[in-house]
């Protein structure tokens, strides 16, 4: 069974916010975190449960370019994307944000 991604308004802005942030470092590299992205969405598309869960039914998958988590919920056919986390910043904002 393919999945169908939902990405949540406050991921979607975690995304666009980490994609210009990228930018402003260097023309570009936030297109290459997009793509990063679209990457593990592909994943997560195809079997997003070889993920670990973190909290109750929230799983997280780790961007392999870049220092950022993805957090999500399994809702029958869709993933849920709840946040877009950097993973250097505070342990207590990534449990606010998604849940775990």
């Amino acid at each position: 069974m393919k999945y169908h991604i939902v990405v949540r308004r406050l991921a979607e802005g975690d995304l666009e916010e980490a994609e210009d942030w990228y930018n402003e470092q260097q023309p570009g590299l936030g297109s290459e975190f997009r793509g990063a992205i679209s990457d593990l969405f592909g994943r997560l598309t195809d079997n997003p449960r070889i993920y670990p869960r973190v909290h109750g039914d929230v799983h997280r998958a780790v961007l392999r370019r870049f220092p950022y988590l993805v957090y999500f919920l399994i809702e029958g056919s869709h993933v849920v994307v709840l946040a877009v986390l950097d993973s250097r910043r505070d342990p207590r904002v990534h449990r606010e944000r998604s849940g775990a």
